[in-house]
């Protein structure tokens, strides 16, 4: 993930998977058709406001219920790159890694506003609030984690790993 500006929206606590996708849009697993309804039930304008680049902050327990693929392939797929919160659901953390969606837990995410525009350093582990100036430090992607990323999540690896068997 490389350094770049970000608009900030804004969601709470306990962001559960049927909010960001909803069970009825589980018939398919195409990340198009998924995306044209990413936090449809949260927020109904969310796709139509969004740019690509743009970041979720949150707050505690992002992901909760049920452990379907289908809630990071849709953020992905609609243009989020990257979602902060206070803390994710343990199996959405591991399904938006093997999605290639990066995650990051920051427990001051309460500090930075819907509308911010914040920068994101994998490498130097900050997010910074060009907004408001001031600097976070999150907790460290292991870095098995951050190779799963940079491929583009877990199928891609695998794959690139299988080539350089051959």
């Amino acid at each position: 993930m490389s350094q770049t500006s970000a608009k900030v929206w804004k969601f709470g606590d306990n962001i559960d998977t049927d909010l960001i996708i909803a069970a009825r849009y589980l018939n398919t697993s195409d990340p198009d058709a998924l995306a044209a309804h990413a936090m449809e039930d949260a927020d109904p304008d969310f796709v139509n406001k969004l740019t690509v680049g743009d970041v979720i902050v949150a707050g505690e327990n992002f992901g909760c219920g049920s452990s379907r693929e289908h809630a990071p392939i849709a953020l992905k797929a609609a243009g989020v790159s990257a979602i902060i919160a206070k803390s994710f659901a343990r199996i959405f953390y591991r399904n938006a890694f093997n999605m290639g969606l990066p995650i990051f837990t920051l427990p001051q995410a309460d500090e930075i506003a819907e509308g911010d525009t914040i920068m994101i350093a994998m490498e130097s582990g900050t997010i910074e609030n060009k907004t408001t100036g001031k600097t976070y430090a999150f907790t460290p992607i292991p870095p098995f984690m951050q190779e799963l990323i940079e491929a583009g999540g877990l199928i891609n690896y695998a794959k690139a790993e299988m080539a350089k068997e051959q």
